[in-house]
C-alpha cells in the first residue's frame, strides 16, 4: 500500500508544472481552450474563404473573358464592318464603329485588324495601321477559332476575346480583339470578394467570442480546476478507494458496475477490475440489493448480509443529480473483524476487571493480616499468609507442570481469579495436560476458546437454582494427547433447553438478556471450522451443560521448531 501511495505521489509530482511557470499557467486551461477552438475555427474559415473567393475570382475573370469574346463576336458580325475590308480605306469605316462599341461596352479597347494583323481600329489613333501586339492571333487568323486569352498588349496586361472576321464566302478577312485590362478585372474581383472577406473576419470574431464563452463554461463545469489538478484528484481518489479497508461497489442507473475497489474484489472473489466494469450487477453480485436502491432511492445503513461465506455490514446509498437517480454505491466491511475487535476489547476489559478483582482480593487479605497483627494474633496471621501462599503456589505449580504455553497459563490463572471473585468454584481436572508448545495462531485460538467457554460456564453456573447446590461449580479439562487438542468445559447451571441446541452456535443468538450477546459460542464455532475442529454440546455430570471442543494439531509447534 505504501508503494502505491508513493507511486501516486510521484505521478502527481510529474504532472505538476514547474513552480516558476505556475503564475503564467493561472487560467491557462481557459486560455488554451479558447485559443485552440478559436484558431481551429479561424483556420477553417480562412481556408474556406480563400477557396470560395478564389473560385469567385476565377468565375469573374472567366465572365470578363466571355464578355470580351461576346463583344468581339458581335463586332465581327456587323455587315458594315465586313464590307469595309473591301473598301479602299477600311479604317475610315471600321474605326468609328469599333470606338462606339468600345464606349458602349466599357471595354478597354476594340481592335480590328486584317489578316496581316495591321490595326484598322484602336483607342489611340496614332497606333492605327501598326501591327497588333501579343502574338496570339494565329488561332483566329489561321484556324478560324474564337477564344479568350491573357496577354500583354500595347496598353498593358489584358484578358482578350478574339474572333476571326469572315466575308460572305466564308474566307477569313480579319480579326477582332476586345480587351479588358487585368487591373480592371482585379478591381472588379476585389469589389465582389471584399464582402466575403468581411464576413469571414466577422465569423472569426464570433468564433473567438464563442470559444471564450465555451472555455468559461468548461472552466465552471470542472469547478475551476486545471487539468493537472484534475489528474491529481483522480489519482488521489483512486489511491483512497484502493487503500481503504472497506469494500466499495458502485453502479450506474442501468445497474452496470462502474467502480469496484481492491477490498471489494477480495471480499467477493472477483477477477481484475477491467473484467468486471460494465457488467450487470445481478450477474456479478446477485444479492447486492443495489437495484432496490436504484428503484426506490432509499438509503440503507448498517444492513447485515452474507457475501459468499463472509458476514458483512453494508451501507447502500443512491447517487442523485438534480433530482434524478444516476446510480448507487454500496460500502461494506467485515462483520467478523468487528466481532473480533469487540472480543479483543471485551478481553481487555476482562483483564482489567481481573486485575481489579485481584487488587481487591489481596487488599482485603492485607487488611485482615494487618488486623490480626494489630490484635497480636501473629500465629493466625502467619497461617493465613501460608494458606494463601500455598494456594497460589499450588495453582502456579499445577499450571507450570501441566501447561507448557505461558499465554495459556496466564489465561487460566486470570480465569481462576475471576471465578473466585464471582463466587464460582472453578476446578481444573488433575488429568489436564497441554505440554506441546503452540504457534502464535494456536495461542490466539486456544485463548479465545478457553476464555469464551469458561465465561459462558461461569454465567450459567450463577443462574442455577442454589437450593440443591452448595455453590456454583465449573470444571475444565484439556489435553493434547492423541490426534487433536481437546477442551471440555462443564457447569452445574440450568443447561441448554432442547429447542435452543441448534441455534446456540449461531451468531447473535443468546439466552442472556441485553445487547451485544450471542458472539462467544459463534466465534468458538467459527474457529473450530477454520482449524479443522468441532464443538459439541451434551449434558454435564454436574447437571448443566458440557461443551467439548476438538481442534487440529496444526495449532501446535513442531518440537524442533524454535519458540
Amino acid at each position: 500500500m505504501a508503494s502505491r501511495h508513493s507511486r501516486s505521489a510521484a505521478e502527481i509530482q510529474r504532472l505538476k508544472p514547474p513552480r516558476h511557470r505556475r503564475g503564467w499557467l493561472k487560467g491557462s486551461f481557459r486560455l488554451q481552450v479558447m485559443l485552440l477552438v478559436g484558431v481551429l475555427l479561424a483556420a477553417m474559415l480562412l481556408a474556406q474563404g480563400a477557396y470560395l473567393n478564389h473560385r469567385k475570382a476565377e468565375i469573374i475573370s472567366d465572365q470578363m473573358g466571355q464578355r470580351a469574346l461576346a463583344v468581339a463576336l458581335s463586332v465581327a458580325s456587323i455587315p458594315e464592318l465586313i464590307a469595309a475590308f473591301d473598301a479602299p480605306d477600311p479604317m475610315a469605316t471600321i474605326q468609328p464603329i469599333a470606338e462606339r462599341i468600345r464606349r458602349e461596352t466599357g471595354a478597354r479597347y476594340v481592335v480590328v485588324g486584317n489578316t496581316d494583323s495591321l490595326r484598322y481600329s484602336h483607342p489611340l489613333p496614332e497606333r492605327l495601321g501598326k501591327p497588333m501586339v501579343g502574338g496570339d492571333n494565329d488561332r483566329a487568323l489561321l484556324h478560324g477559332e474564337s477564344y479568350v486569352s491573357e496577354a500583354t498588349g500595347s496598353l498593358g496586361d489584358a484578358v482578350r476575346g478574339k474572333t476571326p472576321v469572315f466575308d460572305g464566302d466564308g474566307n477569313i478577312v480579319g480579326i477582332v480583339s476586345v480587351g479588358f485590362m487585368l487591373d480592371r478585372v482585379a478591381l472588379d474581383v476585389g469589389e465582389h470578394t471584399s464582402l466575403g472577406w468581411w464576413l469571414v473576419g466577422l465569423m472569426i470574431l464570433l468564433g473567438f467570442a464563442g470559444a471564450y464563452g465555451l472555455s468559461r463554461h468548461l472552466k465552471k463545469v470542472i469547478l475551476g480546476l486545471e487539468p493537472y489538478e484534475i489528474a491529481r484528484l483522480a489519482m488521489e481518489k483512486e489511491a483512497i478507494l484502493q487503500s481503504i479497508h472497506e469494500g466499495i461497489l458502485a453502479v450506474n442507473r442501468d445497474g452496470q458496475i462502474t467502480l469496484v475497489n481492491q477490498q471489494a474484489r477480495r471480499f467477493l472473489g472477483l477477477p481484475p477490475a477491467h473484467e468486471v466494469l460494465g457488467q450487470p450487477i445481478q450477474d456479478i453480485v446477485p444479492n447486492s440489493r443495489l437495484l432496490e436502491v436504484l428503484e426506490r432511492g432509499e438509503q440503507q445503513f448498517d444492513q447485515d448480509m452474507w457475501l459468499g461465506d463472509h458476514p458483512v455490514v453494508v451501507n447502500r446509498v443512491p447517487v442523485n443529480h438534480e433530482g434524478e437517480i444516476e446510480g448507487a454505491v454500496a460500502t461494506f466491511r467485515s462483520r467478523r473483524e468487528i466481532v473480533e475487535l469487540s472480543n479483543a476489547l471485551n478481553a481487555a476489559s476482562r483483564d482489567v476487571d481481573m486485575l481489579r478483582a485481584q487488587a481487591h482480593e489481596f487488599s482485603n487479605k492485607l487488611y485482615t493480616i494487618s488486623g490480626l497483627l494489630q490484635l497480636g494474633r501473629i500465629d493466625e496471621a502467619l497461617a493465613l499468609i501460608h494458606q494463601e501462599s500455598e494456594r497460589q503456589q499450588a495453582q502456579m505449580t499445577f499450571l507450570m507442570k501441566h501447561v507448557g504455553d505461558p499465554v495459556i497459563s496466564g489465561t487460566l490463572l486470570g480465569k481462576l481469579t475471576r471465578a473466585r471473585e464471582l463466587g464460582v468454584s472453578l476446578e481444573i481436572d488433575d488429568q489436564s495436560s497441554l505440554a506441546a508448545p503452540l504457534t502464535t495462531t494456536g495461542q490466539e485460538v486456544l485463548m479465545t476458546v478457553i476464555g469464551n467457554l469458561l465465561d459462558n460456564a461461569c454465567h450459567a453456573a450463577l443462574q442455577s437454582d442454589r437450593r440443591n447446590e452448595a455453590e456454583p461449580r465449573v470444571r475444565l479439562f484439556f489435553t493434547d494427547l492423541g490426534e487433536q487438542l481437546l477442551v471440555e468445559a462443564e457447569d452445574n447451571g440450568p443447561g441448554v433447553p432442547p429447542e435452543h441446541v441448534e441455534a446456540i452456535f449461531e451468531e447473535g443468538f443468546s439466552t442472556k438478556p441485553g445487547k451485544h450477546r450471542g458472539i462467544g459460542l459463534a466465534l468458538v464455532g467459527r474457529l473450530c471450522r477454520e482449524h479443522g475442529g468441532t464443538i459439541t454440546l451434551e449434558e454435564s455430570e454436574l447437571g448443566g451443560a458440557c461443551f467439548t471442543v476438538a481442534l487440529g494439531r496444526s495449532l501446535c509447534r513442531a518440537l524442533e521448531e524454535p519458540q
